[in-house]
């Protein structure tokens, strides 16, 4: 690289914003938003029934998270390679490794969440007469958010970054500004896309703790004490 050049160039930024091409900032940073929300929205719906399965009949527990710590620690590359050939170079490549990852972390959190619930409290909503159901969602959930929320915080924050990856098949978002980098010798794209991943995973991380504010007024009431 010229030793004159400049290590980041705004130049380059403004003309790159949003300029109609695939590669464009606007245009990456919506793409990589996808193949990292994608993943924690369909894993945590996935997830939580599975998760209650895993509550009522403790038996599969043990193999399915058997089975999700297995695919958990496939490297992300290889699952991607695997992919190709069936999903093409498509952001269905990246969705798909990245929902399993998310259920690696999401069951236990949705199972340890549950498990959080005291039985007295449980003991309680039976005396009450709730049904099953109604002690599900009116008492057992509540009380298990921030335990499957810290859940979701760690996979959100790992999708982000786990995106970037793809870039290695054309299919990485903010990733792809690495490649570009390292072919060209010119660090700016890089620093765009590292920047804007940071920001993109404080956000989304920002928004779970929004939620879980909001779901759990009760934790801000007892903090106030």
């Amino acid at each position: 690289m010229d030793d004159q050049q400049p290590l980041f160039k705004w130049s380059w930024v403004t003309s790159n914003w949003d300029n109609d091409t695939p590669n464009s900032i606007v245009n990456l940073l919506q793409a990589h938003t996808v193949m990292a929300g994608v993943p924690v929205i369909v894993g945590l719906l996935l997830a939580l029934p599975l998760g209650l399965a895993c509550v009522r009949w403790r038996w599969i527990y043990q193999p399915i998270a058997g089975l999700m710590n297995t695919a958990y620690a496939l490297p992300s590359l290889a699952l991607f390679t695997i992919l190709l050939s069936m999903t093409g170079f498509t952001y269905t490549t990246v969705i798909i490794p990245l929902t399993l990852y998310s259920l690696a972390v999401l069951i236990p959190a949705v199972v340890d969440g549950l498990g959080s619930v005291p039985d007295h409290v449980r003991q309680s909503a039976v005396a009450m007469g709730y049904t099953p159901l109604r002690r599900l969602i009116g008492v057992e959930l509540p009380i298990a958010v921030p335990v499957v929320l810290a859940g979701l915080r760690v996979v959100a924050v790992s999708s982000i970054s786990l995106v970037s990856v793809g870039a290695l098949i054309g299919q990485g978002g903010l990733g792809n500004y690495f490649i570009d980098a390292f072919q060209r010798d010119f660090y700016t794209p890089a620093i765009v896309g590292i920047v804007l991943i940071v920001l993109l995973a404080l956000v989304a991380d920002g928004i779970i703790l929004t939620v879980q504010r909001l779901l759990t007024p009760w934790v801000r009431a007892r903090r106030a004490r």
